[in-house]
């Protein structure tokens, strides 16, 4: 058992997770004497871990990533019904008294960029629908946005999200063109190191739309290559990355990150 409060992040593969490098880099900039980790938990393992820490008390929780965010809804305590809106957890917080709670925070980590603006009715282009597609789709909701076109290889599963979140819209192959949205995010692994590229054609798109990439390894898409070479207004994965660990980091360890050490940080996920 640990001699000092610790939480970390879970997952299969987990290697490639940034979370450690985040958490870390606050705990030492606030002076924190606590311990961030990483897990690699299998799937039937899952049941198992969460058991076993939730009789830890120095264990502050943990952030869920691939393939369990649905899986551990079954595990912890829902007060906020996560299952019932966005339905994926990425975030366990352990009580006092033992008790284990799930919640989300991709979905204000993914909007925080976007925050300033005024998205109301404003038509928005989603590439995927898994799990990161319903935390960007819930805050979309959130602001209101006007129609959704989403991207995806499986038309039946993602016109379930669009009723899912109240949105109207339409559902589209990968291939189809792009409509002259406002907003275009790319919630798919396509583009991510390993991965197949995302070969879009941008051209339909306005000359003020955003394009927002959520994936980060690497940190320079194709797409977002492809945004900036049209001119247009980027958001890299870094941005949901921290955003939603910034949230995470104040559940576990009760103080919110330092302020004005962004740009370090990014230099330090980026080296």
């Amino acid at each position: 058992m640990s001699a000092a409060p610790y939480a970390e992040v879970i997952g299969d593969p987990i290697a490639q997770s940034k979370s450690p490098l985040i958490h870390t880099f606050w705990l030492d900039a606030l002076g924190i004497a606590a311990d961030y980790r990483r897990a690699h938990i299998k799937p039937e393992d899952l049941a198992a871990f969460i058991d076993k820490r939730r009789g830890d008390a120095d264990w502050r929780g943990c952030n869920v990533t691939m393939p369990h965010k649905a899986a551990v809804m079954d595990l912890v305590d829902d007060p906020g019904n996560i299952r019932g809106t966005i339905g994926a957890m990425n975030t366990i917080v352990r009580q006092p008294d033992g008790a284990l709670i799930g919640t989300n925070t991709d979905a204000a980590g993914f909007y925080a960029p976007l925050a300033e603006l005024d998205l109301a009715g404003a038509p928005v282009a989603v590439v995927g629908a898994g799990g990161a597609a319903r935390a960007v789709l819930f805050a979309l909701a959130r602001a209101k946005v006007g129609p959704v076109t989403i991207l995806n290889r499986s038309p039946l599963k993602a016109m379930g999200l669009l009723a899912t979140f109240g949105l109207k819209g339409d559902v589209v192959a990968l291939d189809a063109q792009l409509p002259p949205v406002s907003l275009l995010v790319n919630s798919s692994s396509l583009g991510m190191k390993g991965q197949p590229p995302l070969d879009l054609d941008l051209s339909p798109l306005a000359d003020d739309a955003i394009v927002y990439d959520l994936v980060y390894s690497p940190l320079q898409t194709g797409l977002l290559k492809a945004a900036e070479a049209r001119g247009l207004d980027t958001v890299d994965g870094l941005d949901m990355l921290i955003g939603q660990a910034a949230l995470a980091f104040e559940l576990f360890f009760g103080a919110a990150p330092p302020e004005g050490r962004d740009d370090e940080l990014r230099a330090l996920l980026t080296a």
